[in-house]
């Protein structure tokens, strides 16, 4: 009976919703919503109360709906402080854009736009023009597309140029990637047939020649390792000598660059990675590779190549599944127009980080230490990381933190606004000045002195 006499002091819906703080949660969450949050608050209550859990009074009631609320309206897509020292960080959105590429997305967001139009004529244009025209001054190719992803960019190709017919791909290349992404399974999807020639670690140009002999393919292709490398007693033909066999038998050769690059990277003491310009030039019909990589602009998938085959792709139905929207195309061609300006290492972020001397690096640890007392300035590596360059490090300073429980110090740093992202090297927490933007570093300090202080 008692049980029953404590229930009925419990507001009805209709009840609560009229309290001066229940009207305030509506203005600032609306209606809908925040009746759910009442209804879920005051049944969780009598659920409670019948395992022997008090009535909160009404303050308590409101406190818990304003919570529901908070938590249901929470984003959790949100900026971070990357301080892991891995540039391209696939986990946190890998390239972040320069400041030409946010302007650029955030004048056409605000409003209309000309995504499909044309000022000059007055009249309805194409999306596909704001990007081809840089792509293709950057790369020398006839034309240029610009899809949502690269693995959308592979998907066409195949599916335009080689369905319910075969591709030879060496068998070294038949790659998985992050989140499961495996060449078989979106060649399989395509509708095209899979060749496999070679071994694992040996693949020789006659292995290409019987194939093609064999099968009457659609095309060649290959595809970058991304993430891995083959070592020791290994052989493979060139790009080139691929290039030379597919002319010769009048087939296309499709290269799957994975990150592409617009720079050379062996001028930052990185290993080299194969160049956008460089597989044109050996042969390639067809060039696709990632925005938000190397290139460091916004996720998208990139194709470059014969007019012939591009204009086939355009035109294609997929085309307009997998197509770039304009905030996508906004951030991607202000991203193309820095390298076509001679300013990326400048202005791209990426190869800011990829650029920035050992000695700034350094002072910029040192900066930080001075300010959050106990810390260490330690010598460590970066990574550049989004599949890029496996096992290629760049040196670095970084600023170490001895904790009695690091992983503990991690799940704080993680739970700040801004959250901070470090890594954990010898049961050290350690931040790497390399990928924390400079414009970040009074939000990392303060965010890290109120943990540790």
């Amino acid at each position: 009976m008692e049980t029953m006499s404590e229930l009925r002091s419990l507001p009805s819906v209709d009840q609560f919703v009229n309290t001066p703080g229940a009207i305030e949660l509506l203005n600032h969450y609306g209606r809908s919503l925040t009746i759910e949050a009442i209804r879920f608050t005051l049944e969780d209550v009598r659920s409670s109360h019948e395992q022997g859990k008090s009535i909160p009074d009404e303050g308590e009631l409101l406190e818990r709906c304003e919570t529901a609320l908070r938590e249901w309206t929470k984003a959790t897509l949100v900026g971070v402080i990357n301080a892991t020292g891995v540039i391209l960080h696939t986990n946190l959105g890998r390239a972040p854009l320069s400041r030409s590429a946010i302007k650029a997305v955030k004048s056409v967001a605000a409003g209309y736009s000309t995504l499909e139009y044309d000022l000059d004529r007055g009249k309805r244009g194409s999306r596909l023009i704001h990007a081809e025209a840089l792509l293709t001054r950057l790369t020398g190719a006839q034309a240029g597309l610009a899809v949502n992803n690269n693995a959308s960019a592979l998907l066409l190709i195949l599916t335009c140029l080689a369905k319910r017919r075969a591709v030879v791909i060496a068998r070294s290349q038949l790659v998985e990637i992050g989140g499961g992404f495996r060449v078989p399974d979106v060649m399989k999807q395509s509708g095209a047939r899979l060749v496999e020639v070679g071994t694992t670690n040996r693949v020789h140009l006659s292995d290409y020649i019987n194939a093609i002999e064999e099968s009457n393919p659609a095309m060649i292709l290959r595809a970058h390792r991304s993430n891995f490398r083959i070592i020791g007693f290994t052989s493979e033909p060139g790009l080139n000598e691929l290039g030379e066999l597919a002319l010769k038998r009048g087939i296309p050769l499709v290269d799957d660059l994975g990150s592409g690059a617009l720079l050379e990277t062996e001028r930052y003491g990185l290993g080299h990675e194969p160049m956008v310009v460089e597989s044109l030039s050996m042969g390639a019909d067809l060039v696709c590779f990632s925005g938000d990589k190397l290139i460091g602009g916004p996720q998208a998938g990139i194709i470059v190549g014969r007019s012939d085959l591009v204009k086939r792709l355009k035109k294609h139905p997929l085309a307009r599944a997998i197509r770039a929207d304009k905030l996508c195309l906004a951030g991607l061609s202000a991203t193309l127009m820095h390298y076509i300006k001679d300013e990326a290492e400048q202005e791209i972020p990426v190869w800011r980080m990829i650029a920035a001397p050992l000695e700034s690096l350094r002072e910029r640890a040192e900066r930080w230490a001075e300010i959050l007392k106990g810390s260490k300035l330690l010598e460590g590596a970066s990574t550049v990381g989004g599949g890029s360059l496996p096992e290629e490090i760049l040196p670095t300073w970084l600023l170490g933190i001895q904790a009695r429980s690091p992983n503990r110090l991690l799940d704080q740093l993680r739970a700040g606004q801004p959250a901070v992202i470090a890594r954990l090297e010898n049961e050290m927490v350690v931040f790497d000045p390399r990928t924390v933007m400079p414009e970040q570093d009074q939000a990392f300090i303060e965010q890290v002195r109120k943990i540790i202080c």
